[in-house]
């Protein structure tokens, strides 16, 4: 009987962690900056034990659909499929940090870390040196 009772709370313990690791991952929604309106889907999965954001649809509301500002191999490239998001590392379960973000308005990466505000929240911020100057975005889940 004892031995039963601790396997289930094993069982529900590797449960919730696996399900809190996973909040993260999934399609999410970008808002424009100046307009409020919805610009991009944005799928967020883990490869090689980092997360990365790819960018999988442009809504009607994107401005751009090329990457003009970028430079070297990602000039004039096309926004959609393109790696918004490199390199983040695990803090806990509903933190991410040392990661890159790129701004494809203004080609330009900074240093980012995500936090998950709730279920279908995630406070993205983007920063040069420290994370007091930057740049805060919040991501929607997609239902």
């Amino acid at each position: 009987m004892k031995k039963s009772f601790l396997a289930a709370c094993l069982m529900l313990f590797v449960v919730g962690l696996a399900s809190a690791q996973g909040k993260f991952k999934g399609v999410w929604q970008n808002l424009d900056d100046e307009d409020g309106k919805p610009k991009s889907h944005l799928e967020i999965f883990e490869e090689k034990g980092e997360m990365k954001v790819k960018v999988i649809k442009l809504l009607p509301g994107a401005k751009s659909k090329t990457c003009t500002e970028c430079t070297g191999a990602l000039k004039n490239k096309p926004i959609e499929g393109m790696y918004l998001v490199n390199g983040m590392k695990k803090v806990s379960d509903k933190e991410y940090d040392d990661g890159e973000i790129l701004n494809p308005k203004n080609g330009k990466v900074y240093s980012c870390n995500m936090t998950l505000v709730d279920d279908n929240t995630i406070k993205v911020r983007g920063y040069i040196g420290f994370s007091l100057i930057g740049k805060t975005q919040y991501w929607y889940r997609v239902k």
